[in-house]
């Protein structure tokens, strides 16, 4: 979450009448996060989030974004967000000149500081999404899978990465010819399922009450892909620690809690190690991307993507499954 567009008095008098949520009493922008503009609304009703869609997002995936949290909340399995739908029946519209919508208002808190049980209630978490967005009908290619990578690589001056660090350039251009080469064919089967992921399942993304993990947010990223690149994405997000030393027992209970909710087939298990080196290379891209490109005005600090190259190195050289917990 972050804020690029400001919500005039205007705007919320315009909402206000759109929606049948109550009297609008304040709005707060959320400074957290790095991709579209959202705020904390109160109402007389209570509190709602507006989120308005940036430029990173394409207006054209909002229905299947709303569509899949909408699906989810049906299914009732994983707790997240709804859209509310407008007096007219819309969930989408324009808001400050940009695509937005309301949704419901999720409680719960991310946690700052990771532990093993969160890193267990997360599995098991992640383990219902994908099992509920089996049948969900709509698809998204994920668009920064493989080819999404290299048009980022292509984007980002060699000059401007060798400032951050001077491996960057050689190492991008390499990995990148690396992983297309060895990266499977998006293709369901048995062995390596795909179906719809979060694709963005950070901490701060998955809130938490008494311990618990009480729902998901920030769908914006979710695609069609294979699950156990998700489980790899949480893999770089959850399990090192902040001083860069990859923590195993996280990783363990992780994995064992997803598996006990959905079993990780032989194949899956194999390419996770792939899969985990390719997290972690997009990550390091987009976070390098933003470095470069965030808006100066924008109240949201870009990420060091510095985390991502040492996490893509510690990949680089896993010998074996066992390095993440698994047997």
């Amino acid at each position: 979450m972050a804020v690029y567009t400001e919500v005039s008095d205007d705007d919320l008098a315009a909402l206000e009448a759109a929606y049948d949520i109550g009297e609008i009493v304040a709005c707060k922008g959320i400074a957290e996060g790095v991709e579209n503009s959202n705020f904390l609304i109160e109402t007389t009703r209570g509190p709602y989030i507006l989120t308005l869609y940036e430029k990173r997002v394409d207006p054209a995936d909002l229905p299947f974004f709303l569509g899949f949290m909408e699906h989810l909340a049906k299914a009732g399995c994983v707790a997240c967000p709804v859209p509310i739908k407008g007096r007219d029946g819309q969930a989408l519209r324009t808001i400050a000149g940009r695509p937005g919508a309301v949704i419901t208002f999720l409680r719960g808190i991310w946690p700052r500081r990771i532990t093993a049980e969160h890193c267990a209630e997360l599995g098991a978490a992640m383990a219902k999404l994908h099992n509920a967005g089996l049948s969900f009908e709509g698809t998204r290619p994920n668009n920064l899978s493989v080819e999404g990578w290299r048009s980022l690589v292509g984007k980002i001056s060699e000059d401007t990465a060798a400032k951050l660090d001077p491996t960057l350039p050689g190492l991008m251009r390499g990995e990148l010819e690396t992983l297309s080469a060895a990266w499977p064919k998006l293709r369901s089967s048995p062995d390596r399922p795909s179906g719809v992921i979060h694709a963005d399942l950070f901490p701060d993304n998955v809130f938490f009450l008494d311990g618990k993990c009480s729902g998901l947010i920030d769908f914006y990223f979710a695609c069609t892909d294979f699950l156990a690149y998700d489980v790899a994405i949480c893999l770089n997000a959850w399990c090192f620690e902040p001083n860069g030393e990859f923590n195993s027992t996280k990783a363990k209970r992780m994995l064992s809690s997803y598996e006990t909710v959905r079993p990780l087939s032989e194949a899956e298990k194999q390419h996770l190690p792939l899969f985990a080196r390719g997290s972690a290379l997009r990550f390091m891209l987009t976070r390098l991307y933003d470095w470069v490109n965030t808006p100066p005005g924008a109240l949201v600090k870009p990420k060091d993507p510095r985390e991502y190259l040492h996490k893509l190195n510690f990949h680089r050289q896993v010998k074996s499954i066992g390095e993440y917990g698994l047997v």
